[in-house]
Parts: C-alpha cells; structure tokens; sequence
C-alpha cells in the first residue's frame, strides 16, 4: 500500500505555502496592536483568533483576567503573571488580552477562546509598556506631542491621555515613580488592563543609571498597590522565567531582578500574582500546526504514523531508545506531519541558544521549511524531519546564521552541507556520485547533524548513530543507505568533530581533515610531479621485463635485444592518456611501435618485443590528489607540525601517513591500466598490430606497488607473454607460422622471429624457447643438427644452443634432404656380454624420468608419414592446423573425392589446456552415435616424483580426471600429453548440405578455434 505525502494530507495556510510570511508575522509586537498597526496577523482580531490554538494557558488568562474587569466575579486576583521560556507565547497572550478587552470585534465563533459572558460590555482602558519599544534616554514619542521616559510616563499616558501625562510629567522626567494614589487616579470609574511587557529589557536599556533600578521597584510596589485598590483594574506582565523559577535567557540576570523585586512587591500589597503560562510544553506543537496549516488529515495521518511506528520496530535494534517507546508513537500521531525529532531537537537543544525565542523562532524555521518542501515537493517526505529544513536556502541560512547567531558555522555550512551558487558542498557531491536518482542521504545525514549541533552547551551538541537513523528513517528512506552516506560523510567531512567517541557534530572550525587539505595547497607543484614520477616508475620495475620509463619518443624506445627481456614502454601522464573507451590508440604509442631512431625515420624490427602501459585520463587528477595527500601528511608528521595538533589528532596523521603510501600505489595502478600489446587482432581504431586490454586494480589485496607483475598476468592470461615455467605454442603451430615452415631456419633467427612478428608470443628468457624445439623433437615434428650433432626424436636430450650454427629442420624437409633418420650404426658385440635383443623401439628418455612412446598408441604419428589414402580400405582424410581451418580442409577433402558419408571424426591436440577445453564440446557434439577419449602422457613434479597418465573412455567419465589433471600439469615442471578425440556417425555424416558445418560450429563455438590439431575424417562403409 502507498504512503501518503504531507503534500496528500496537509494543506498549509497561504502566507506560508507562498512563501509571504515576514518575520514580523512570526513576531509579535504588542505596542503595535494597542495602536491599531503592525502584522495583520496580529491586529486583525478575526485572523488572529484563526491562527491561535486554544492553549489552556490562554484559555484560563482570558476568562480571570476579563472575569476582574467586567466584573463578574470569580476572579482569583488583579495582579497576574505569565511565566515562560524566551518566545513561549507571553505577547502572543497579552494580545490576546488586549482583542478580549475590546471585545473581540468582528468575531462571530469565540467559544472556544472564552465564555460570552465574561466579555466586558463597555470599554476598557488598556495601557502596555513594552520594553522592547521603550526609549529612556531620548523618550517614546505617544501623542500629542509627548515623550514619554518611562513605564509610568508610558502608561499615564494611554490610560488618561496628555491630561493623565501632565499628572506625572515630573516624575516620568526626572525617573521618580510616582505614588500608588496617583496612579490610582489615572484609572477613573472605567474597567482598566496595564500590561507590562519585556521588563528585562528596558531594565537592560537602564543599566548604569543611579537609581533608575530601584525607582522601577518603586513604581511596581506603588503599582501593585493601585491596580489592587481598583476593583475593575487588571494588571498582567510577563516574566521569562523555567519551571525551576530561574531565568536561563539571553535577559536571565535582569529577569532574575524582575522576579525578585516582583516578589518583595507581591509581599508589601499582601496579594500574590496568579500564575499562568500562555502555553505549556505540550501544547506548544498545537500552537504551531495552528499558524502554519490550514488543515491537516487525521485519517491519513494515523495512516502515515503507522507506516513509521513499523518501520521502527523492523530495525529496532539499530535505532535509538525513543523508536521503541508507546509514547513516541503517540507524540508522532500528534505532532504530524512534524516528526517527534523536530519537536525534541528544537525544544530540548535549540532552545538553549540565547536568540532562540521557542514558539517564535520554531514557526520561523518550520515555516520557511514548510514554504520550501512545498515548492520542491521531495518524493521522499512522507513527514517532515530535520533533514527537510535547508540551510542551503536563503531564508533559512539567514535565520540561523543571522538572527540565532551561529554565523561561526557559515564555513560548515558552505564547504561539507550546502554550497552556493555553482559550488557543491561535499554532501551534495557525495550524493550526486553515490546516491545519483535517490534521495539526498549525504545531504539529509549533514542537515541533521547540523541541527543538532545548534545547542548551547557541548553535551547537548550532536547526535549518534542510532538517533541519526531514528532522525531520517522513513517508508522512502533505505536504513542501510543512511548508515552508507554516514560514512562516507565522516570520511571526508572538514567540520565534523573528529574526536574519538564525539558524537556527529560540526565544529566551528575545521578539523583534521581540512587541515591536511590546507596542507595539499601548499605542496611544491614540481616536488608532486617528481615524487610521482619517481613512485611511478618504481612501481612498474621489475625482474620480468625491462621498464623503459617516460619515452618523448621513438628514439628513446631501443630496438635491440639486450638483456634479452621484452621492454615495457611506460608512457607519462602528462605526454599521452587514454579516455573512456579506449577506441584508438594513442598517436605517441603508434609512432613508437613503427619507428626507432633520433629522427624516427627507421622502421622499428622487434615490434613483438614491446608492450605499452598508458594511463588514463579520468583518472589522473586522483592519482595527482593522492600524492598530494601523502606529501601534505609527511610534512604534517614532522615533529614541529606534530606538536600543533591535539594528541588525538597525532595519532591519527601517523594512521593516515602509514596508509597513504598505499594509496598512493592503488591510485597509480588504477590510473596505468591501459595495456597495449603487439597482436594481429588489432583494436578498434588502430592502424598498427596492437591489441587493448584494461588492467583492473580495486584494492589493496591485489597487490599494490606491484605494477608490472599485473601486466605480465594480464599478457600470461591472454597467451601473449610466455614466462620460463609457461608451456610452449604447438611445434606444428610455431612450424606454420615462421619461415621454419619453408624447411629449415637457424635457432637464432627462429628466437629473433619471436621479437619481430606479433603474431607469436612474447618470450620471457630462452627457456620456453629451448622448451619449444625440445618439444617438436620429441613429438616427431623437427629434427635439430649443430655441427655433427644431430637431435632428433628417440635421442638422449642434448643441449640446444642458440646461435647461427644451430639449425632446426621440420621433420619432412630433413626426411627428404636425407638428414633424418641417420643411418643405422652396424650392432657390434661387446667383448665377454651376451647378446641382448634391441631396446624397445617404442620407448625413449625424456630427461625427466618418463617413459615416453615414440609411436603414439592411438594411432600412426603426423610428420612424413600423415595422410595416407587408404585404411583399410576406406577413404581416409588428413589435415592439421588450426581447429577450425583442419575441420574445413577434411570436408574440402572428402568433396574432392565425392565421398557421400563420413562415418568417424578423430581429432588429436598435442596442448593440455586446448584438449581440455575440447572435452566438454565433444560430449555436447549432436548426432553422434559414438564418442571416445584417449589420453596419454605425464608429468613430473618440481619436487622430482614422476606421475603416468592413459584414459580411454567416454568424455564424461573424462571430466572428472581433467579437473585433477589441469592444476597439476600447470604447476609441473615437465609434462607430456597426448589427446584423441573419436566422434563415429553409424548412418553417416553427411559431406553435402549443412551437416560438415554444424559440426564445425559445434566444435569450434566453445573451444579454441586456433588450437593446432591433427584430423583425421573415414569415410561411411
């Protein structure tokens, strides 16, 4: 079910949702009223009385206070006083007052003000001094051309006019009170009400005066003793005082004197003052939703409540206490749309802020807030929580900074919550890059805290993580996104209070963080550049390949072998990058790979011997900030700026520096991730023989500092870069794709052929190289002679030397030039031994301790003796190479010959990973009546044991000793294997139609279409 908004079931009054209402209409001004002038919402008794919750406070002081001047009995006393915080509603009442004392003209329904019969029938003399207003050093201008000194000049005045002045006139110019029969004459025979407002404040204005504070004594003992003698005569005035009765305001030592000299006055007239107080804390929320809506639907409120007081049972374990309390609930039902927090912050913390007048200052806030959630609408407020008053909004801020006096927090407000203008503050760049089409949580954590920063007293300040999550929950708010955007805030805030255990809380000045900040502006643009460039480098050294750091261009690139490792070319940030996509490759990069030379004139002819890193652009400036970061705390853990900063703040830059390095590391290699790489598979774009790939770096635990270890894991991973311990490309593979395919080639042009062409692999070292020819010898492909020596299959390992007196023949040239096999020694019989028969002939020593057939057990080895015509029979077919392109020359094959059906497929792999991956699509191949897998070779361990390996049987009885057997033989210091793959068709395998090349499909889809195979195809009997 759908939650309502407070946009569905609120409707606020006009003034505020447009926006209209100054702060004179949240600002009563009693004198103003008494003289018919000021905020309509004040001196209109019909608009007053519509805005004004029936506090029972303000029930009781109208129905005593008019009961003494009409006269119709009851009254408990003529003397009253208001007692309540700073801004509870004391001038609210006293106008009150003042419209029931006229009657409330034009009011048609005040029942539920006060009873029609305690209205006074005829008219009321009201006289108020107001001490806001109150001028005792140039006098108050009343009329008549009076000025008016003081509260008894004042009240002479609006009681009796230029004639009651002129009694006193003496007494208000020289600041003597006059005496209780004086005042007393001023009253005559009609009904009057003195109401003396904001005493605290002229007292204030008075200060210094010789005797102006015990003549103001004076007039009030003379006062209360006249309005006593006068049985029509009221007399209420107001003191801001708690229920402790001590003052705690920005006036609390004058409010204090007032107090008591009221008190010694109350003692001398024998009469005590009723007390009242125009509204009690728990009417204060009423008073407030009165003046800001015009209407708000309960059954969608109770409703709305729900949805809340479900929420704070599901999580509450992770809120504060008050989500958990009956009461809460039930504040909440009466409060809404204002969420209890609002009420608790502002009563319990704002309030001690020595500008903060309650009832007022809340209605100013929430007014402008309520105006503002109108105009923007957030999806999001299903009730209106601290995070919806915006100190980023003009009004607001100026309420806060301006008439609250917080204007320390303008930093705060500007740099971590709210920014002005085109400048985001940090939660709203947090929130634009974390919580991008949700809602603000980062900026909703940071108004929240900041509010309950507003308090006067540190133990007050801030607010927990529970209370926090309690603050902003709600049916459009996720917890665990709160708990996110906290986080993250703290991590990066310059304001916040970064001591340990503070609650979240902003301080007036920056913290830790902003001091490192600072410190990252002071740090030597050309120290950065060199520290970067130095950690940089450092980085991408290592033992694999040779680092060639910073290139201007082709001529700083060698194109020579020396130290026989492949060079990585490391391209500076500032010389070359690379933007999203990476669809082109860099123009330096390509004019390194094709030329050499000072002049880059010459071709370049060890392309395959070069790989290329480049950074990229966006990410750059990070890598820039974060050794800016880690320069600006070094300089900071200096022993003189250590001892600027308090002990906890030591701590934590030794933390951050020990840290920072690496950062600084993951930064750098998540900046160098562009990979470049020579392959006939070029990238989109290029014009070159270069391959892209995007090196991905998240975290610490992938190594950083590391750099070139992530390169040679990522050129391993795609087959590109063979390492030492790596396998070797297929013999037969190397042998059609280099000039050794033409018959013969010297070793050492056969090494170079691996620096030149990008279509083989990159060699690390001549191990894999030497592995490479020793492999082809022993697998029948190549026959190898240096001088006398010949090295072919079957012989005793030898040494194989690199040079241009070595030369590698392919098995066929060597059996046509008459190089292999060598002519049989004649048998001699050694003296005093008995004759022995020949060793087998199917065996021979491979060096590693395993027994290896010469004469494969599946079938007769490739080499002089692959394709014959004839088996048995039958139309055979034979053709190697790649997978895909041997599977295509079988079927061209058996075209040529007409054959109609193929009955059986064989397909033999000399590479362990190619025929692994070989078995899972054989057993997936459709239409195949048969299928067999053949398995041969072995391996032996880098702690010298030696492991046999035959497997014949169906591929899936297979899959479960390749899963065994993959790990082993890639950790395997020496390993042999030998696979046949046997697909038979029992009706036939269609060589016209589709047939031949669903199969092919099959094959080649999920296996490697390039690994070199040997096929075999018979055709159907």
């Amino acid at each position: 079910m759908s939650i309502p908004t407070i946009f569905d079931l609120c409707v606020p009054r006009a003034d505020v949702l447009a926006g209209t209402a100054s702060d004179a209409d949240f600002a009563a001004d009693l004198s103003h009223v008494i003289r018919g002038g000021g905020p309509v919402e004040y001196s209109d008794p019909v608009r007053f009385f519509r805005n004004t919750y029936p506090t029972r406070g303000l029930k009781s002081l109208l129905a005593n206070v008019c009961a003494r001047l009409s006269g119709a009995g009851g009254a408990v006393s003529a003397i009253f006083r208001l007692d309540t915080s700073f801004g509870g509603g004391k001038t609210h009442g006293l106008i009150a007052l003042v419209h029931a004392a006229r009657g409330m003209q034009g009011i048609n329904d005040y029942g539920e003000f006060i009873s029609p019969e305690l209205l006074p029938r005829e008219e009321v003399k009201v006289a108020a001094f107001d001490g806001e207003n109150a001028d005792p050093a140039n006098g108050r201008r009343m009329g008549d051309g009076v000025l008016a000194y003081t509260p008894w000049g004042e009240i002479a005045y609006a009681l009796a006019g230029r004639e009651g002045y002129e009694r006193i006139r003496k007494s208000d110019e020289e600041g003597v009170a006059p005496g209780a029969e004086t005042l007393a004459e001023l009253f005559g025979d009609r009904p009057a009400l003195i109401l003396l407002d904001e005493l605290s404040i002229y007292l204030r204005k008075i200060q210094g005066r010789s005797g102006a504070r015990d003549q103001l004594t004076a007039f009030l003992t003379s006062l209360f003793k006249a309005v006593e003698s006068s049985p029509r005569a009221a007399l209420v005035y107001t003191l801001a005082v708690g229920k402790d009765g001590r003052t705690s305001d920005a006036y609390g030592n004058e409010n204090q004197f007032i107090a008591d000299k009221m008190a010694e006055a109350e003692s001398v007239s024998a009469r005590k003052a009723t007390l009242l107080n125009p509204t009690e804390d728990d009417e204060t929320v009423q008073v407030i939703l009165r003046r800001l809506f015009e209407r708000i639907d309960a059954q969608g409120a109770s409703q709305a409540v729900e949805s809340y007081r479900a929420l704070w049972h599901d999580h509450k374990a992770s809120l504060s206490p008050e989500a958990a309390k009956a009461q809460t609930v039930a504040d909440f039902m009466a409060s809404y749309p204002l969420h209890p927090d609002v009420l608790e912050t502002f009563t319990a913390k704002t309030a001690t802020l020595a500008n903060f007048q309650r009832v007022r200052g809340m209605l100013r806030l929430l007014g402008r807030t309520v105006g503002r959630l109108w105009a923007t609408r957030p999806g999001d407020a299903t009730a209106i929580h601290l995070h919806h008053i915006d100190p980023g909004y003009e009004p607001i801020r100026q309420e806060i900074v301006t008439r609250l006096g917080q204007a320390m927090y303008v930093s705060a407000i500007r740099n971590d919550i709210a920014g002005e203008g085109d400048k985001k503050a940090l939660a709203q760049e947090i929130d634009e890059d974390q919580f991008r089409g949700l809602p603000p949580y980062t900026t909703y954590v940071a108004r929240t805290a900041f509010m309950h920063t507003l308090a006067f007293n540190d133990q007050l300040k801030g607010v927990t993580p529970e209370h926090l999550r309690y603050a902003l929950l709600g049916p459009q708010i996720d917890i665990s996104f709160i708990e996110a955007a906290r986080q993250k805030f703290i991590g990066q805030s310059a304001y916040l209070d970064d001591r340990p255990g503070a609650p979240l809380r902003f301080l007036a000045e920056a913290n830790l963080t902003q001091v490192i900040r600072r410190q990252e502006q002071h740090v030597d643009p050309g120290e950065l550049r060199a520290q970067l460039n130095d950690r940089i480098k450092n980085i991408f050294t290592g033992q694999t390949m040779e680092i060639v750091p910073f290139p201007g261009g082709p001529w700083d690139v060698p194109d020579e072998v020396g130290s026989g490792r492949p060079h990585l070319v490391l391209l500076s940030q500032d010389a070359c990058s690379v933007g999203i996509g990476a669809d082109n490759v860099p123009d330096l990069v390509e004019r390194i790979f094709e030329r050499k030379g000072s002049e880059g004139g010459s071709l370049r002819a060890l392309r395959n011997n070069l790989v290329f890193v480049v950074a990229d652009e966006g990410r750059i400036d990070d890598m820039r900030q974060k050794m800016a970061r880690r320069l600006a705390l070094r300089e900071l853990k200096s022993p003189e700026r250590l001892s600027e900063l308090a002990e906890h703040q030591q701590a934590k830059v030794r933390e951050l520096e020990a840290i920072s390095e690496t950062e600084v590391a993951i930064a750098i290699q998540q900046c160098f991730r562009h990979l470049f790489y020579p392959s006939r598979t070029r990238t989109s774009g290029a014009t070159v023989d270069l391959a892209h790939s995007a090196l991905d770096i998240h975290s610490a635990s992938e190594k950083p500092g590391s750099g070139q270890q992530q390169v040679v894991r990522a050129l391993r991973e795609f087959r590109k870069l063979r390492a030492p311990e790596d396998e070797p490309d297929s013999p037969a593979w190397i042998r059609d794709r280099t000039p050794l395919k033409r018959g013969q080639i010297t070793t050492a042009a056969l090494r170079e052929e691996f620096r030149r062409d990008p279509a083989l692999s990159i060699l690390v070292g001549d191990d894999v190289f030497l592995k490479g020819i020793r492999r082809g010898i022993e697998q029948g492909e190549y026959v190898y002679r240096r001088g006398d020596l010949l090295y072919g299959k079957g012989d005793p390992h030898t040494s194989i030397a690199i040079d241009e007196q070595a030369s590698v023949f392919t098995m066929a040239y060597a059996v046509e030039h008459g190089i292999w096999p060598r002519p049989a020694p004649k048998p001699t019989e050694e003296p005093g031994r008995a004759e022995t028969g020949p060793a087998p002939s199917g065996t021979r020593d491979t060096g590693s301790g395993l027994g290896e057939q010469t004469q494969s057990p599946f079938g007769t080895s490739t080499g002089a003796n692959a394709g014959a015509p004839q088996t048995n029979g039958h139309s055979r077919f034979t053709a190697e190479g790649p997978l895909r392109e041997a599977l295509i020359r079988l079927w061209e094959q058996a075209q040529a010959k007409r054959v109609e059906r193929l009955g059986q497929l064989t397909i033999r792999m000399f590479d362990a990973g190619d025929a692994f991956r070989l078995i899972g699509v054989v057993a997936a191949v459709r239409g195949a009546d048969g299928k067999k897998v053949q398995l041969e070779g072995g391996y032996e361990t880098t702690s010298g044991s030696t492991v046999e390996i035959r497997y014949e049987g169906s591929p899936a009885d297979a899959q479960p000793l390749k899963d065994f057997l993959d790990p082993q033989l890639r950790a395997a210091s020496e390993k042999t294997l030998d696979a046949r793959f046997e697909i038979t068709f029992n009706e036939g395998l269609p060589v016209s139609g589709d047939g031949t090349e669903k199969l092919t499909e099959q094959l080649t889809r999920f296996a490697t279409g390039a690994a070199y195979v040997e096929a075999t195809a018979e055709a159907k009997a």
